[in-house]
């Protein structure tokens, strides 16, 4: 056979195998230099030697200034007589939170001196919350020690109010979200606690660990605080029906998970099992995680979990559940008596079981209208770095790894542990923001996210000041159904964009935006356009509409 009729040949065989056709799928583009991102947290010492240095930080979007554009605070660590070696003593005093503010131009200017939030305590999660219905989102700081609470002045500075609102809780606090529980119109809070630490004393542990873990230490009651309305919140965890002394909370969500319009309460604890707590309507509330299979991950095992992450995955209109945890992570359907086990099924624990999940997300960053999972990894007990975890719904209830599709930053490698999400720069696709270890945290953008159709529904109480927190919207685009709570404060010591955002797909309008508002009364839009952040307001009259 001559070389020319080998190489018609092999032409011909190219041309008959099929080619496979890149995927145009969004990628993230980390612009955390170019954004002016510059703040390393720091766990107040140079080596990583007990269970509070290890736990990590969260991060928060919230528009603090209301001009519309998604600002930046970040919890730090410091140096603690309780907790820090005598070798990073020259830290003392010199670490502080941070808040960004949005430019609206890609950018983001450091602020904290001017607004006074710099908070030198041993930080961990925050969340904001227009608890006195004045308009402006009020910052509240979780910390080892007492927790640091700041009423916004609504001229870009705060005033620290946690002595005299009753919410500088003394104990080791994660994670805080806001909900009104009791139906009386204004928002309560949540508060996580995690250990009562030793100081060190303990000291029996299995060396390669690094240090002791959560079982060395007695847990903590969480606390339930009830807003008063006159600036002050009083603890009602026992009045309330949900005490319990030895919980180990890691993270706290609310969202509306039997679909009878209360919200309910779920927090993944450390080493022990999941507490979840139906809201009877009462003002008091039951523990039935283990009825429903929520209190535990991992084939019955109680497992470390990390911060949860909720949304309709399944579009089956009832929401789901997804845990990160140091093994498989769980994700737990709801299958409306029960909670179904779904990790191992769906592909998640093939791909998330060879890294230590803490910062779990469940948003649609390509807008195609199903439920993505992003998960931010890193050790729990040494310094050693892995890569995240980015899985897209291909919509018969399997995720794909998209990871190495969607840019450089998903093949570097921190030491990760709270992440959140929010359209920071109003393209209408959601970007992420990571927060890491003894390290800057990463601003991620979505790129190309925004080429299907979207919607995101910014929800308002009546006057259009405050956010509907515990709102739900429920878009209908064709056949496809979408639920979303208003509840920004999710996944792992953070919070989100407040603004329900929804993937479209193809469709260029939703047929039927319906909002279900605190109060139970409901609003319905119809033939609403795709592309825009649709502003709601509730009536001022409470009735059907």
């Amino acid at each position: 056979m001559s070389m020319r009729q080998s190489i018609s040949i092999l032409v011909l065989i190219l041309l008959l195998v099929p080619v496979a056709v890149a995927e145009d799928l969004p990628t993230f583009a980390d612009v955390t230099v170019e954004a002016g991102i510059r703040a390393k947290h720091s766990y107040g010492d140079f080596d990583l030697s007990n269970i509070v240095e290890g736990t990590g930080s969260g991060a928060m979007f919230f528009d603090y200034d209301n001009d519309g554009w998604l600002d930046i605070y970040l919890p730090n660590g410091c140096w603690h007589k309780d907790v820090s070696d005598n070798r990073g003593r020259r830290l003392r005093g010199r670490l502080t939170n941070t808040l960004y503010r949005n430019n609206g131009d890609g950018r983001f200017t450091d602020v904290t001196k001017q607004a006074k939030v710099g908070d030198k305590g041993f930080g961990y999660g925050c969340s904001a919350a227009d608890f006195d219905a004045d308009g402006d989102l009020d910052l509240y700081v979780c910390n080892y020690g007492p927790n640091v609470f700041y009423h916004n002045n609504g001229d870009g500075t705060f005033t620290d109010i946690s002595k005299d609102s009753g919410l500088a809780d003394a104990r080791w606090s994660l994670a805080a979200p806001w909900f009104d529980y009791d139906g009386d119109g204004d928002l309560d809070v949540y508060v996580a606690n995690y250990l009562e630490y030793d100081r060190g004393k303990f000291r029996s542990f299995y060396a390669a660990a690094g240090y002791p873990g959560p079982l060395s230490y007695s847990g903590q009651p969480d606390a339930l605080y009830r807003n008063n309305g006159d600036g002050t919140f009083t603890d009602v965890t026992k009045e309330a029906g949900i005490y319990q002394p030895n919980g180990r909370a890691m993270s706290a969500t609310v969202t509306d998970l039997n679909n009878d319009g209360l919200l309910d309460l779920y927090i993944p604890n450390d080493a022990m099992e999941n507490y979840y707590f139906r809201n009877l309507g009462d003002g008091t509330f039951a523990n039935e995680g283990l009825e429903m299979g929520l209190a535990f991950g991992e084939g019955g095992q109680g497992v470390s979990s990390m911060g949860p992450a909720v949304g309709d995955v399944d579009r089956d209109e009832w929401i789901d559940i997804y845990v990160p945890d140091m093994g498989y992570g769980c994700l737990l359907m709801n299958r409306k008596e029960f909670f179904e086990d779904r990790t191992a099924s769906t592909n998640l624990a093939v791909v998330c079981g060879q890294y230590t999940g803490w910062g779990g997300i469940l948003f649609d960053y390509d807008c195609d209208g199903h439920i993505d999972v992003f998960v931010g990894n890193g050790n729990a007990h040494h310094e050693y770095t892995e890569e995240d975890v980015l899985m897209r719904n291909d919509g018969t209830g399997k995720f794909i790894d998209v990871a190495v599709k969607s840019g450089p930053y998903f093949r570097e490698k921190y030491v990760g542990r709270g992440a959140t999400y929010g359209d920071y720069d109003n393209d209408g696709d959601l970007d992420l923001l990571v927060a890491n270890l003894n390290a800057i945290p990463r601003l991620l953008r979505n790129d190309g996210g925004n080429r299907n159709h979207w919607l995101m529904v910014d929800v308002r109480l009546a006057g259009g000041k405050s956010h509907a927190l515990g709102a739900r919207v429920t878009v209908t685009s064709g056949q496809l159904v979408q639920i979303q709570d208003a509840i920004p404060v999710r996944g792992y010591l953070s919070q989100g964009d407040p603004r329900c955002h929804f993937g479209l797909g193809q469709a260029t309008q939703a047929e039927t935006v319906e909002i279900r508002w605190p109060d139970g009364t409901t609003t319905v839009l119809k033939d609403v356009k795709a592309n825009q952040v649709l502003k709601v307001v509730q009536p001022s009259e409470s009735k059907e509409s």
